[in-house]
């Protein structure tokens, strides 16, 4: 089993290292609303992801893991991580590719996220209130209950409005470059294997990975909350070492492995201070696995894969993660902006 995790999260690797979708630039890009790449491949994944996904289940061959509606952390957790999310130009699940391929401010984000999941462990009981309410587990699955019919033709029909937007976000952009297209494609299969009840019977995710290792090197282990990540993020760290090892190997094979902490978007935009940019990694990526934790979730293990079972919890975290996202690089990037003479 720890063999196919690997390879799982390997795969995972090389899809985003295929369309850059891992990359600071890249990321960042989004935020500062120049670059669609990530935006276009989630909203492909989501919408040939359901149709996958959906299928099987209905087949009996996998079952829905979606998130629960705790409105209090999804609206505070997607705007704590979309923030966090344009400051580093990583999410939990790209920063161990980006490192693998050379890149120290993704070890710095990681180690801001390793504090805020011991963090986030220690001050969950006296934080739990803020949490909610908990409006349960929302899909379009449990809203029409046994009309079987009508949601296999709404699951089409959302699928569709999905890839027609990404594709029409693509033609707005005027770009040639359609790797983003098929790693969102990749991205949807990968998940629908994972997903599988004789493969892993669960969703990709990545951010239970930083407090279930902050817990495990801290012993912080005799609590309820490492109780109930201990599998998920025992998952989670296999699959990720997958992805690490994938950028490490594969931008070894490319020639291009360089150890690299300041992008061209971070120096065009915030000048080439690497004190600067070591502080402000490790408060992304504090941020980022603060506010996933709040809300359940990342991008891979909330959008994307909640998203595919068509959870409400996972749209409505989207709509705050970009929310942060956007506004944040508005104002923490362009305000800031060093002008080159």
């Amino acid at each position: 089993m720890i063999i196919t995790i690997f390879s799982l999260g390997f795969l995972f690797g090389a899809i985003l290292q295929y369309a850059k979708l891992n990359k600071y630039n890249t990321i960042s890009g989004l935020a500062l609303f120049e670059n669609f790449a990530v935006a276009k491949a989630i909203l492909i994944a989501i919408g040939v992801g359901a149709v996958l996904v959906n299928i099987e289940i209905g087949l009996g061959f996998a079952s829905y893991h979606t998130k629960p509606i705790l409105m209090g952390g999804i609206m505070l957790g997607g705007l704590i991580f979309g923030i966090g999310m344009a400051i580093l130009g990583y999410c939990p699940g790209t920063l161990p590719v980006s490192l693998g391929e050379g890149s120290l401010d993704a070890l710095i984000g990681i180690l801001g996220g390793l504090v805020a999941g011991l963090l986030y462990t220690l001050l969950l009981p006296s934080i739990h209130g803020i949490l909610g309410p908990d409006f349960g587990n929302i899909t379009l699955k449990s809203s029409l209950g046994e009309n079987t019919s009508l949601f296999f033709i709404l699951v089409f029909i959302i699928a569709a409005i999905f890839i027609g937007l990404s594709l029409w976000i693509h033609r707005l952009e005027k770009t040639k470059d359609l790797k983003w297209l098929f790693a969102g494609i990749a991205l949807a299969v990968l998940n629908a294997v994972v997903f599988l009840t004789v493969v892993s019977n669960r969703p990709i995710g990545a951010s239970t990975t930083y407090p279930y290792l902050s817990d495990l090197i801290t012993g912080t282990t005799g609590n309820e909350y490492f109780a109930k990540i201990k599998e998920p993020g025992h998952w989670e760290l296999i699959f990720l070492a997958g992805a690490f090892f994938s950028g490490l190997v594969l931008s070894l094979i490319r020639k291009d492995f360089k150890l690299t902490l300041i992008y061209d978007n971070w120096k065009k935009h915030k000048g080439n201070s690497p004190a600067k940019r070591i502080i402000w990694s490790f408060i992304g990526g504090f941020l980022i696995i603060i506010g996933s934790r709040m809300a359940g979730g990342c991008t891979s293990g909330h959008i994307i894969s909640g998203g595919m079972q068509l959870a409400a919890s996972s749209f409505m975290f989207a709509i705050f993660v970009f929310t942060g996202l956007l506004v944040t690089g508005k104002l923490f990037y362009s305000k800031g902006r060093v002008h080159s003479k």
